[in-house]
């Protein structure tokens, strides 16, 4: 029985042995081979998380924008962008000769609006309260109502340098900003923002006697501009004076499909319908192209050729549609900035021989 069991059962191995070979590298948890397991490496897999999350949000933004159009309306206004934060009643910090006010234009809703002196009357104005501004509304020097374009507000360092360079040319300048933007209440839309001009324009009308009031619609503001303008025109049989419209568009979807944030969609299969048709259900049209083809009032139209966000063909496109639909042809002009300046976007203002450009306009016109 002894040598039976003897030779039945395998004797057990040494000490130790057994744990070598759960040690060696072809132990029962490694493949076959005796290789070891790749192990994951971290960073390869969160860049791949990342790209995946990336995707998912590039994909999704075309379709939320169609679901929820009031979202598109964010990025054209860009109100939310309230840089620079300035004390608004202090706008002697940026400007001379300048005085705050608010209006509202409708239950609600105020405005605020900075009330720029033409540099000549600097020094008379001092001490003045804010009822000797308004009276010198009437004392025959012309008057820019100024539309700024989206993001920002009036204190925008381009828009500042923009109402010194033409209050030092004589101008009085009236800049507001609509509502949802700087100091101002309410919420922004394309059909509040002519309320809120032709509130502004009929205020300064009331006021400024035989003096010319203008529109300087700059970027967005120009959309603004003509909005208005062919309001006045329609319901009123008001003509604007004369309509500046700088680094201008024909409308806001052909706009939106040359700007930079739109470039990486611009390949994107139904970024028209997705994207640019949204424009519409948000309310959203500024229709300059057609505004133009009703306006008879002066028309001086200032691109630079470097522009970045609205590329020049878009101001000169509007400028051939209003040639085209106006009878009398010298009250439509345009004028490029050439790129060697490098104006860019915001910059036509540093041209020192701006002023000059808008004075013998508005002097050719009478």
């Amino acid at each position: 029985m002894k040598r039976r069991s003897e030779r039945g059962v395998a004797p057990p191995p040494p000490l130790g042995e057994g744990l070598a070979a759960q040690a060696s590298p072809g132990g029962a948890g490694d493949p076959p081979g005796g290789s070891p397991r790749p192990r994951r490496s971290w960073p390869s897999w969160l860049f791949r998380t990342l790209i995946l999350h990336l995707f998912i949000i590039y994909v999704s933004i075309p379709f939320l924008i169609r679901l929820f159009p009031a979202l598109l309306a964010k990025f054209v206004f860009l109100n939310i962008v309230a840089f620079p934060f300035v004390d608004f009643g202090k706008p002697e910090l940026l400007l001379n000769h300048t005085v705050n006010f608010y209006l509202t234009t409708e239950p609600e809703v105020t405005i605020g609006v900075w009330h720029v002196l033409p540099g000549s009357r600097g020094i008379e104005a001092q001490g003045k309260d804010h009822s000797w501004y308004e009276e010198s509304l009437a004392d025959n020097n012309p008057v820019i109502i100024y539309l700024h374009g989206n993001g920002g507000n009036r204190a925008s360092g381009h828009r500042v340098s923009l109402m010194k360079v033409m209050s030092g040319a004589g101008f009085h300048i009236l800049a507001l900003d609509y509502r949802g933007y700087g100091d101002s209440s309410g919420y922004p839309s394309e059909t509040g923002f002519t309320t809120d001009v032709l509130y502004l324009y009929d205020w300064v009308k009331a006021r400024s006697g035989n003096s010319r009031v203008l529109f300087w619609g700059h970027s967005l503001g120009s959309g603004v501009a003509t909005n208005v303008a062919r309001k006045l025109l329609e319901e009123k049989g008001i003509q604007v004076d004369l309509i500046i419209l700088e680094s201008s568009f024909t409308n806001i979807r052909e706009a939106a499909a040359h700007i930079p944030i739109t470039r990486i969609y611009r390949k994107f299969p139904g970024f028209e319908y997705l994207i640019l048709d949204s424009m519409a259900l948000g309310d959203i049209f500024f229709h300059n192209d057609e505004n133009v083809k009703v306006l008879s009032s002066p028309l001086l139209i200032l691109h630079s050729e470097d522009d970045p966000v609205l590329p020049m063909h878009l101001g000169r496109k509007l400028a051939e549609i209003a040639l085209h639909s106006y009878a009398n042809k010298d009250k439509v002009k345009f004028v490029a900035f050439p790129e060697k300046l490098g104006l860019a976007h915001e910059n036509i203002c540093s041209d020192p021989e701006l002023p000059d450009i808008v004075k013998d306009f508005l002097k050719n016109i009478k």
